[in-house]
C-alpha cells in the first residue's frame, strides 16, 4: 500500500492530524432507501460511484441523482467527496481525520466505505462550506485532469 494519498509532512503518530487529499466527483448524488426485500433496480449501479448495502431493515442505494427515474423520490442533493486511496485496515483514524472538522462546524454526512478508500457525502447546499473547512484543515482538494 502506497501513502501517496497523505500530504508527506503529516505522517506523524497522532492520526486525528493527518492531511488528506480528496477529490470531488462529478455531478450531485442522491441517497434512497427502499424496502429490504425490494430488487436491486438497474439504475442503482450506474455512474462513477455507486453503493447499493441490504439490511435486515432496509435497500440503501447511493448513485447519481441523474440515474434516478422520475418515480424514485430522494429529497436531498449531495456532492460525493472520495479520499484518495488506498488505505490500509491498519490504519486507524482515516474517516475521522477527514469527518471532524466537518463534524465540528456542524456540516452532516453520509460516509461509504469501500475496500480501498472512503466516501464521504455533504448535502449540495453544504458543499462549497464543507470544502473551505476540509482545506483550512490542511485536507488537499485534488483537481480533476
Amino acid at each position: 500500500m502506497s501513502n501517496a494519498s497523505l500530504i508527506p509532512d503529516e505522517q506523524g503518530p497522532h492520526l486525528s492530524r493527518r492531511k488528506l487529499r480528496f477529490r470531488q466527483l462529478a455531478g450531485g448524488y442522491a441517497i434512497v432507501r427502499l424496502s429490504p426485500n425490494a430488487a436491486v433496480p438497474p439504475w442503482a449501479g450506474r455512474g462513477e460511484f455507486s453503493s447499493i448495502t441490504r439490511t435486515a431493515e432496509e435497500l440503501s442505494i447511493v448513485c447519481p441523482s441523474a440515474s434516478l427515474p422520475a418515480e424514485i423520490h430522494s429529497p436531498e442533493r449531495w456532492i460525493c467527496l472520495k479520499l484518495e486511496g488506498p488505505f490500509p485496515f491498519s490504519l486507524a483514524g482515516v474517516l475521522l481525520s477527514f469527518i471532524q472538522p466537518l463534524s465540528s462546524r456542524g456540516i452532516p454526512i453520509f460516509a461509504i466505505s469501500t475496500y480501498d478508500t472512503d466516501h464521504v457525502l455533504i448535502p449540495e447546499d453544504l458543499g462549497g462550506s464543507a470544502v473551505e473547512i476540509l482545506r483550512e484543515a490542511g485536507h488537499e482538494l485534488v483537481l480533476a485532469t
